[in-house]
């Protein structure tokens, strides 16, 4: 309420309707005021990539708390690990971030590979890189397309696709697979590449680097992008790292953790990997850091192709029919698209795992809602939500 002063001088009270919770107390009727509003986002919504649920407490537009409610797609892919042994658990595997499969299955594989004291050869190693990188670019260009999609901008997925297509061609050309790679092995691939695959895989390289710049100058620095994204949904480093949060969303709030660089594995200990990371905290530092992040994946994949080329010999280690790890537990972890993925491994010496645990990057991201969206509006939900970057298999497993 605020008091109005009249040209008469007198004073008359004026309700503004700014919420249902500004007014406080009951009415001469007796009716309650100021009850807050309950509002569920999901959980089927187009900005969630799939079956997630946001339990909202609203003042008006504005939002007073919210639930992250997960677990509408569970499907049990832990305990359907432990009764498959380890070549068909990649299969599985590859599947709860339908985004980052090659990402996926390798994880697991370098889980069994590290128990099972295996060395990949060389060239496998290389391979594997050049792949997951790839991957990554892959990963990252559906949302640097969807993104603008969900506050209103239509035309940049049709250049985040264009983009997509080009690399999809070179993956599925060596694997068979547009989605779902099942290219790891126990050991290394599944085969060698087909031959004047790396040299087509540098051209589609080079042409996803020269027409990024298209999808780069539409979006980054327009002026209503902009106003959707700066300075909304600010999440703090320490906030970031308190939740877990890891990958694109912390790098964004300048947290500088990239496994590539901190912890190397596969060929990257041998490469400069450049961290991308912004302070800002907001919507538009996350879109910046994906964004900027293709350029480095671009450079990282076309390094270890050339690095293929001058490397001969197996793509893979010869095993037995029936893979049995030996009686222990190890813990791999790997920088996937969407951050750090876990995976803890208990073997009873068996041909499928006693425990096999996944910490993945989305389930740690998608905690940090409840932090971010209380005392933001309900239009800017949508950019904050959709610039969490998550996919909702990879949260709920």
């Amino acid at each position: 309420m605020t008091d109005m002063t009249t040209e008469t001088g007198a004073t008359r009270e004026l309700t503004v309707g700014t919420g249902a919770g500004l007014v406080a107390g009951t009415g001469g009727d007796g009716r309650q005021l100021g009850a807050d509003m309950v509002l569920n986002i999901g959980p089927q919504h187009p900005s969630t990539h799939g079956v997630l649920r946001l339990k909202l407490v609203l003042d008006g537009e504005r939002v007073v708390a919210c639930e992250p409610i997960v677990g509408y797609m569970h499907r049990g892919a832990e305990k359907l690990f432990e009764v498959r042994d380890y070549r068909q658990i990649l299969v599985l595997a590859n599947r709860h971030d339908w985004l980052s499969a090659f990402a996926n299955e390798l994880g697991v594989a370098l889980a069994v590979e590290r128990l099972m004291g295996i060395e990949v050869p060389e060239r496998a190693t290389w391979l594997r890189t050049a792949l997951a990188e790839l991957n990554r670019v892959l990963n990252h260009l559906m949302f640097l397309g969807s993104y603008p999609l969900e506050i209103g901008a239509i035309t940049p997925v049709f250049y985040a696709f264009r983009e997509r297509e080009t690399l999809q061609t070179v993956m599925e050309e060596v694997s068979g697979g547009r989605m779902h790679y099942m290219f790891n092995r126990v050991g290394g691939l599944k085969e060698e590449v087909p031959a004047g695959w790396t040299r087509r895989a540098r051209q589609a390289i080079d042409e996803v680097r020269r027409r990024l710049p298209d999808l780069d100058n539409l979006i980054r620095r327009n002026e209503i992008f902009l106003a959707r994204t700066a300075g909304v949904g600010v999440l703090s480093a320490a906030d970031a790292a308190a939740f877990g949060a890891s990958g694109p969303v912390a790098r964004a709030s300048g947290l500088d953790l990239d496994l590539r660089r901190d912890e190397p594995y596969l060929a990257y200990g041998e490469l400069d990997v450049p961290v991308v990371t912004r302070t800002a905290g907001d919507c538009h530092a996350r879109f910046e850091v994906l964004l900027d992040q293709v350029y480095v994946s671009l450079d990282l994949a076309q390094q270890c192709l050339d690095r293929v080329d001058r490397v001969t010999g197996p793509v893979n280690v010869r095993l037995p029919k029936v893979v049995k790890a030996p009686e222990g537990h190890t813990y791999a972890w790997t920088e996937n698209p969407l951050g750090i993925n876990g995976y803890y491994l208990v073997s009873r010496g068996e041909k499928t795992p006693w425990r096999m645990k996944l910490r993945t990057a989305s389930y740690a991201n998608v905690q940090a809602l409840s932090t971010l969206l209380p005392g933001c509006l309900v239009p800017d939900l949508i950019a904050v939500l959709g610039s969490m970057f998550f996919v909702v298999g990879d949260i709920d497993k």
